[in-house]
């Protein structure tokens, strides 16, 4: 898995699906539904805040996250958005 972020609290997270803000990530640490992630991006220092509606343990051990962003300007939904393979 490639990280496309960093979490505040440790941990990594690479963006499956963006759908304006609604996200999917997949994340090596979990958190549960209602909760606020925090993180920057891997590719500089914009902050990313999350939160999750869902998580679910992958059989490799990882976990798929599901969620929206918070507080996030266009450009950073953009980017985050560019950073999916199609």
């Amino acid at each position: 898995m490639s990280a496309h972020l960093a979490w505040a609290k440790g941990g990594e997270a690479s963006f499956l699906t963006v759908d304006d803000d609604a996200v999917t990530l997949r994340s090596t640490i979990p958190s549960p539904p209602g909760s606020r992630l925090e993180g920057k991006l891997a590719s500089g220092d914009t902050p990313i805040k999350i939160k999750i509606h869902g998580s679910k343990l992958e059989p490799d051990g990882s976990f798929t996250l599901k969620g929206r962003l918070l507080d996030a300007s266009r450009g950073t939904r953009d980017r985050v958005a560019s950073l999916v393979i199609s």
